[in-house]
C-alpha cells in the first residue's frame, strides 16, 4: 500500500489492552461500538473470499470500521458486468485479478487497517484460515462453502457467507459454540432513582418515573440508606407494572429509610451456533419482512436450486431463460421433499423469478446485504451485539419495473458495465434510470453512499438525465471514517465537489452529468433553488442531518409535487421513508419527540445525573467565553447598545457588570492574570456557591411535610478544596486560562506546570462565609426569588454607577474581545478539556460518577452516533424505493418505509401511510380534498375580487386571506378598507400591505385562507397558489 496516500496519525502497532484508538478519526463510531469492542476489533484478521459488488462492499465496511488488517481472495479476473456493482474496479482493469485490483483502493480508505491478497491456495489448504477471527465468503459454491464452514466451526473461527442474485439475497452466520455476547442490544444500561422497596422486594421509582426495566433484567442497587443489604448487591427483576418491579425476598431485611439508586447489569448472552451443513437441513431463520412469513423458507430452497444448477453447468441460469428456470425448479421441489414435516409449499413463480435473475447484480442489494454483513462479522470479532441465528434471505421482488416488457432479448448480457442490473431489469428500463433528473441534498455519510449507489446504477448518464449535489459544509478527519468517497488529502475542501468528483471515477459516463453546489437548502436560496430548478427535477433524495433542514426540503417537495425519498441513521439504527405526491404523508406529517432538556433548577443547584452537569458546564463555557466577549463588543460597536439593546435584555444589571469585569476591573495583561482568574472561578463555582446552598438549605432541613429536604432526586453535596495535584482540579485551572487568554488574545504556550504551581501558591483567597440575603429556588414549580432582580427598573442608581464605570466605546476604538466558537473535535483548543473538567468537579460535588472525555464530547457536542454499516444498508433500502419510482408506480401499497436495527438484528417493513383527507359541502354537494397535497391553483395574477368571486363558486366563502404574516383580507374589515383592495391584483395586493416588493426570483405566491362552506361551517382547505409568471 502506498503510504503517501494517507496523511492521518500513523497507527501504533501495539499488541494487546495498550493499543491506542484514534477518536478523530473513529469518532463518531466509537459512540456506538464503545471503546472495549474497538480494542478487539483492532486485534482481529479478517479474510474476504470473493470481491464482486457483494464482497468490495463488505470489504470497504469492515476497513472503515478498522480492524486489524484484510486479506482479500478472488483471482478470478475483473469482467465488464462487475462495473455494475464493484466501485473499485475500473473499465481498463477488466481481465486483472479482482483482488490485486481491488486491494490498493481498499488500502487507501484506512491507514490503521492494512490490506493484502491472500495467497493462491488459501481455500485448499485450510489450514491457513488458522490465523483469522473471522472468514466472509461470497460469491463461491456452496461445496466449497460447506468445505470452509466445517473447518471454521471446528476452530471457532466466525463464519460469514452472503449473496445476492439480482433482487435476492441471504446471509448467513455460524460462530462457533459458546460464542458469548457481551452486549446483546447496544442501549445504555437502564437506571433511576429508587422511591421505596417494601418487605417483599417491591421496588418503586420516584415519581412514577417509568423504570425501563423487563423481566429477567438484573439490577444493582447504591447509596440506599435503611436496607443497606441491598447496596451492591445484584437482583433478577420481575416486572409489576411500569413504574414498579419486584427483586424477590431480600436476605437480612432491615426496613427502608429513603434513597437510593437501581442500575440495570447489562449480561453477556451465550449462544452455540451450528454449522453450516445442519443449518442447511434445519434452518433457523431472522425474519426481515414479516409481509413474506412463508417466503425464507421457499429461498432456502430455491437458493440450494441455484447451487445445484451451478454445480452441473458451471455457470448460473440465464436472464429470462425458461428452460433453465425450468430445472431450477426442478431441483427446488426435489430438495424441498428433503424436508418432511417442514416441506415449505413452493410458490413456482417465486422460483422462476429467482432463476431469471440469478446472473443479475444489483447495487443496493449489495449495499444492503454488505452493511448486514459487514456488521455481521464485526459482531463476531468485537462481540458487541446481538448477531444473525443464523440465516436471513430478502428480496424486492416489488421493485420490478412493470413499464417495460422483460425477455431473454431484452436482458441478454451487452457487453457493458450495466449488465448486472440489465439481467435483471432489461435494456429499456436502463435507458429509464439513465435519464432520471435527480436531487441530492447533502453529500455527508448517506450522502457518499447515494451517490456511489446511483454511479453504480447508471442514474443520470444517458441524454436527458442528470444529478444535482448539494452540501455547503467542508470535509473533517472524522468524516473518513463513513464517508468513504473521501480521502485524507481531502480534509477541508468541499464534500459535494469532492463526492462528484470520485463518483465520476467510479463511472466515467457521470462527466459532465453532475451539478455541483455549495449552497443551504433554506429560505434565504430560494433564488438559487428557484422554481425552475424544482420543476426540472423528477424526485428528490434527502441526505441530511438534521429536522429543520429536513422539513424544508419536504415542504418544497410538496408544494412542486416531487417525489421525496427520506432516510436517516442513529448508530446501529436506521429508517428510510417514501413520500409520493398525492398518495402519502410527508416528513412533516409526523415528528420526532423533542429533544431532552433538564428543569433549570436541576441544572442550577440539584443535578444527579453525569448528564446534568454536562449540560451546566456547557452553559457555563457559554457564560465565561462566549456571552461576556458578545456583550463587551456590542458596547464597544454598537453606538446605540445601552438605549436598546441593554434595555431589550431583562437583565442589565448583570450584563453591565459582566462588561465592567471583563474590560475594566478583571481584565488581564499577562497570562499569569489569566491562571489567578481560573483559579478564582473554581473556588466561586465548587466552594463557595456549594457552601452558600447548604447554608441556604442545610443537609439535616426539612421539607413543609416534613420529609428531608436533601432526598429523592436532590443530592446534597459538599465543598470541594482546591489540590493542585488533583489532575481534575488543575485541568480545569490550565484549560480556563487558556481559553480567557484566548478571549484577549493573549499567548500562553510556553507556561509550564511549575509556572502554574508557582502563581497559585502565592494566591491568597479570602474566606467566604455564606449570606442570608441569598435566595435559592428549590424546585421549577416554586417562582424564581430571584425574577424581580436584575430587571434594572428599581436600582437605576446601581445602573448609573455601573455606567459612569465604564470606560467610553470611543477611547478604545478598534479594540475587541475575541469571542470563544466552541468546537468539539480539536483537541488542542481546550473546549473539550473545560467542560470535562467543569463537569467532573461539580460531580464530585455531588458524588455523581464523572465521566471522561470520550463520554462527555458527545453529550456536550450533541454528537449523532454513525457506523458505515447502517449507512450503507439504509442507502441500498432507499435506491430499491427509487427503482419503484422511476418505474412510475404510484400505488401507496407498491412502496415500503424500513426500520432496521443491526444490533439486535432487526429488519422491518410499511406501507407509507395515506396523506390525510378532507371535504366540504359545495354546491354541488361534499368536496373531497386532499389536505397535503391539494391546493387551489390560478394560473394568473387575478384581483382580489376575482379571486373571491372564484372562490364563490367552488361553494366557499372567504371569510380572511393572509400572505405570511400580512393579513390581506377580512370580512369583518371596514367597507371602505374592502373597497380599497378588491381591485388589486393579488400581487400588488401583497406589496401594498406588506410594504416590500416582491422578489424578483418569485414566480408564485402562496396564500393562506379561512373559508365557510354551503353549510356555513369553518372548513379547513389546503392553500391558495397563484401563479405570477
Amino acid at each position: 500500500m502506498d503510504s503517501s496516500k494517507m496523511q492521518i496519525d500513523s497507527p501504533t502497532a501495539v499488541e494487546g489492552n495498550d493499543s491506542t484508538i484514534d477518536e478523530g478519526l473513529y469518532s463518531r463510531q466509537l459512540y456506538v461500538l464503545g471503546h472495549e469492542a474497538m480494542k478487539r476489533m483492532s486485534q482481529s484478521d479478517v479474510l474476504v473470499v470473493g470481491l464482486k459488488g457483494l464482497g468490495v462492499e463488505i470489504a470497504k465496511n469492515i476497513c472503515l470500521a478498522g480492524v486489524k488488517s484484510i486479506t482479500l481472495f478472488d483471482p478470478a479476473p475483473a469482467a465488464i458486468s462487475d462495473l455494475s456493482t464493484q466501485f473499485f474496479i475500473r473499465s481498463e482493469d477488466v481481465g486483472k485479478r479482482r483482488d490485486e485490483v481491488s486491494a490498493p483502493r481498499l488500502g487507501e480508505l484506512n491507514n490503521y487497517t492494512p490490506v493484502e491478497v491472500a495467497p493462491n491456495n488459501v481455500l485448499d489448504d485450510l489450514s491457513l484460515l488458522s490465523k483469522y477471527k473471522a472468514v466472509v465468503v461470497t460469491d463461491i459454491p456452496l461445496s466449497d462453502q460447506l468445505r470452509i464452514n466445517n473447518y471454521c466451526h471446528d476452530k471457532k473461527i466466525a463464519f460469514v457467507s452472503a449473496s445476492t442474485h439480482g433482487l435476492f439475497g441471504n446471509i448467513f452466520c455460524d460462530f462457533g459454540s459458546d460464542f458469548g455476547v457481551v452486549d446483546p442490544t447496544g442501549e445504555s444500561p437502564v437506571s433511576g432513582i429508587v422511591a421505596g422497596i417494601d418487605e417483599t422486594g417491591l421496588v418503586s421509582a420516584l415519581d412514577e418515573s417509568r423504570h425501563g426495566l423487563e423481566d429477567g433484567d438484573y439490577v444493582t442497587f447504591s447509596e440506599v440508606e435503611g436496607m443497606d443489604s441491598v447496596n451492591g448487591a445484584e437482583f433478577k427483576v420481575d416486572v409489576k407494572g411500569p413504574y414498579t418491579f419486584s427483586i424477590g425476598e431480600i436476605p437480612n431485611y432491615t426496613p427502608y429509610s429513603r434513597g437510593g439508586l437501581f442500575t440495570q447489569v447489562k449480561k453477556p448472552k451465550i449462544i452455540n451456533f451450528k454449522s453450516l451443513a445442519a443449518q442447511l437441513a434445519q434452518p433457523e431463520f431472522v425474519y426481515s419482512d414479516y409481509a413474506k412469513f412463508d417466503r425464507p423458507m421457499q429461498l432456502h430452497v430455491g437458493f440450494q436450486a441455484l447451487h445445484k444448477f451451478f454445480e452441473c453447468h458451471k455457470f448460473w441460469p440465464r436472464p429470462m431463460n425458461r428452460e433453465d428456470a425450468a430445472e431450477v425448479l426442478k431441483y427446488s421441489v426435489e430438495i424441498a421433499e428433503s424436508y418432511g414435516d417442514s416441506k415449505p409449499e413452493l410458490d413456482e413463480k417465486l422460483i422462476q423469478e429467482l432463476s431469471f435473475q440469478a446472473t443479475g447484480s444489483l447495487a443496493p442489494m449489495c449495499a444492503f446485504f454488505g452493511g448486514m454483513a459487514a456488521q455481521e462479522v464485526l459482531k463476531s470479532v468485537s462481540c458487541k451485539f446481538g448477531p444473525i441465528v443464523q440465516y436471513m434471505y430478502f428480496d424486492s421482488l416489488e421493485s420490478l419495473p412493470t413499464s417495460v416488457t422483460r425477455s431473454e432479448e431484452t436482458c441478454k448480457p451487452l457487453g457493458t458495465r450495466y449488465d448486472g442490473q440489465i439481467a435483471v431489469f432489461g435494456k429499456d428500463y436502463q435507458d429509464k434510470i439513465a435519464n432520471v433528473k435527480q436531487f441530492l441534498v447533502g453529500a455527508g455519510a448517506i450522502g457518499c453512499e447515494m451517490l456511489k449507489n446511483w454511479a453504480l446504477i447508471g442514474l443520470g448518464t444517458g441524454p436527458q438525465g442528470k444529478l444535482s449535489v448539494t452540501d455547503m459544509d467542508q470535509i473533517e478527519k472524522s468524516n473518513l471514517n463513513r464517508q468513504f468517497l473521501f480521502r485524507p488529502a481531502d480534509v477541508g475542501k468541499l464534500k459535494s465537489e469532492c463526492a462528484a468528483n470520485a463518483v465520476q471515477t467510479i463511472n466515467p459516463d457521470l462527466r459532465g452529468k453532475i451539478n455541483t453546489m455549495r449552497d443551504r437548502v433554506g429560505e434565504d436560496t430560494e433564488h438559487v433553488f428557484n422554481e425552475d430548478f424544482w420543476q426540472d427535477l423528477d424526485g428528490v433524495t434527502n441526505a441530511l442531518d438534521n429536522v429543520q433542514a429536513r422539513t424544508y426540503v419536504d415542504r418544497r417537495c410538496v408544494f412542486f409535487l416531487k417525489p421525496l425519498l427520506e432516510s436517516g441513521t442513529l448508530g446501529t439504527k436506521g429508517n428510510t421513508q417514501v413520500v409520493l405526491p398525492n398518495v402519502s404523508e410527508s416528513y412533516s406529517s409526523s415528528q420526532d419527540p423533542p429533544e431532552q432538556s433538564f428543569p433549570m433548577c436541576t441544572l442550577r443547584s440539584f443535578p444527579n445525573r453525569i448528564e446534568h452537569t454536562i449540560a451546566w458546564s456547557r452553559d457555563l463555557f457559554e457564560s465565561y467565553f462566549v456571552q461576556p466577549a458578545e456583550n463587551v463588543n456590542l458596547y464597544l460597536s454598537q453606538p446605540n447598545f445601552l438605549e436598546s439593546t441593554l434595555k431589550q435584555s431583562g437583565n442589565q444589571k448583570q450584563i453591565l457588570q459582566t462588561i465592567k469585569d471583563f474590560l475594566v476591573s478583571q481584565k488581564p495583561i499577562t497570562f499569569e492574570e489569566c491562571i489567578i482568574w481560573a483559579r478564582k472561578q473554581f473556588e466561586e463555582q465548587y466552594n463557595n456557591n456549594i457552601q452558600q446552598l447548604l447554608y441556604t438549605f442545610p443537609k439535616d432541613s426539612t421539607t413543609s411535610s416534613g420529609t428531608p429536604f436533601w432526598s429523592g432526586p436532590k443530592r446534597a453535596p459538599d465543598p470541594l478544596h482546591f489540590n493542585a495535584s488533583n489532575p481534575e482540579h488543575m485541568g480545569f485551572i490550565k484549560a480556563a486560562a487558556n481559553l480567557h487568554a484566548f478571549n484577549y488574545g493573549i499567548k500562553g504556550t510556553n507556561i509550564d506546570d511549575f509556572t502554574y504551581q508557582k502563581i497559585l501558591d502565592n494566591m491568597i483567597i479570602p474566606e467566604f462565609s455564606p449570606s442570608s440575603d441569598v435566595k435559592i429556588q428549590a424546585s421549577d414549580n416554586d417562582p424564581d426569588p430571584n425574577a424581580a432582580q436584575g430587571s434594572g427598573f428599581d436600582d437605576q442608581a446601581e445602573l448609573n454607577r455601573l455606567l459612569d464605570s465604564l470606560p467610553p466605546p470611543n477611547s478604545m476604538a478598534g479594540y475587541r474581545l475575541v469571542k470563544v466558537d466552541f468546537e468539539k473535535d480539536d483537541d488542542s483548543n481546550y473546549h473539550m478539556d473545560f467542560i470535562t473538567a467543569a463537569s467532573n468537579l461539580r460531580a464530585l460535588n455531588y458524588g455523581i460518577p464523572t465521566a471522561d472525555k470520550h463520554k462527555t464530547k458527545g453529550i456536550a457536542g450533541k454528537i449523532i452516533p454513525a457506523i458505515a454499516t447502517t449507512t450503507s444498508l439504509v442507502t441500498g433500502l432507499v435506491c430499491l424505493e427509487l427503482y419503484k419510482l422511476i418505474d412510475g408506480k404510484n400505488k401507496i401499497e407498491d412502496f415500503k418505509n424500513g426500520f432496521i436495527n443491526l444490533a439486535l438484528p432487526f429488519v422491518a417493513f410499511s406501507e407509507p401511510i395515506a396523506s390525510p383527507k378532507g371535504k366540504y359541502q359545495g354546491k354541488n354537494g361534499d368536496v373531497v380534498l386532499d389536505k397535503l397535497w391539494d391546493r387551489f391553483y390560478f394560473d394568473h395574477d387575478l384581483t382580489l375580487q376575482e379571486f373571491l368571486n372564484a372562490m364563490d363558486e367552488k361553494g366557499l366563502e372567504v371569510t380572511m386571506l393572509s400572505s405570511g404574516v400580512s393579513l390581506l383580507y377580512a370580512s369583518f374589515f371596514p367597507k371602505k378598507k374592502r373597497d380599497e383592495r378588491v381591485g388589486l391584483s393579488m400581487s400588488k395586493l401583497v406589496e401594498h400591505v406588506s410594504k416590500q416588493p416582491i422578489p424578483a426570483h418569485t414566480k408564485n405566491l402562496i396564500f393562506e385562507v379561512c373559508v365557510d362552506d354551503q353549510s356555513g361551517e369553518d372548513v379547513e382547505v389546503p392553500f391558495v397558489c397563484i401563479k405570477l409568471k
